[in-house]
């Protein structure tokens, strides 16, 4: 494995840590973690839906980034870029049908993510 191939996994390895604490984040402290994301901590049925899908979706995505990554198995990956791609292009959605404001940060966080993540599985991985 060449000096790139290695710094390439230790970012995606890094990203899917990132995500990984973030969703933990979501059961233990969910007050900071919709603070940072700018979005207020909601109740009753609300927050246990805001709780339980957002903890989902960064422990998932995180889990198939960090295991693509140890595994070098490409399969693994897609998970995580789809993930990403699909919040980025639904955020955008959001934007245009339904008058939200638009994501700018966000959208280009998952999308860099992403476009690792996707550069990771063809790079280090075998079909």
């Amino acid at each position: 494995m060449s000096a790139m191939d290695k710094v390439l996994r230790g970012i995606a390895g890094l990203l899917g840590l990132l995500f990984l604490v973030m969703g933990v984040r979501w059961i233990i402290a969910p007050e900071g973690i919709a603070n940072e994301l700018g979005m207020p901590l909601l109740e009753g049925l609300a927050l246990s839906t805001q709780i339980g899908d957002l903890a989902s979706f960064f422990v998932t995505l995180g889990l198939s980034a960090l295991i693509g990554v140890i595994t070098l198995q490409r399969t693994w990956f897609y998970p995580a870029i789809m993930l990403l791609v699909g919040a980025a292009l639904f955020r955008t959605l959001a934007w245009a049908l339904h008058d939200a404001a638009f994501a700018t940060q966000a959208i280009s966080v998952e999308v860099v993510s992403a476009v690792i993540l996707l550069v990771a599985a063809l790079r280090l991985t075998k079909a």
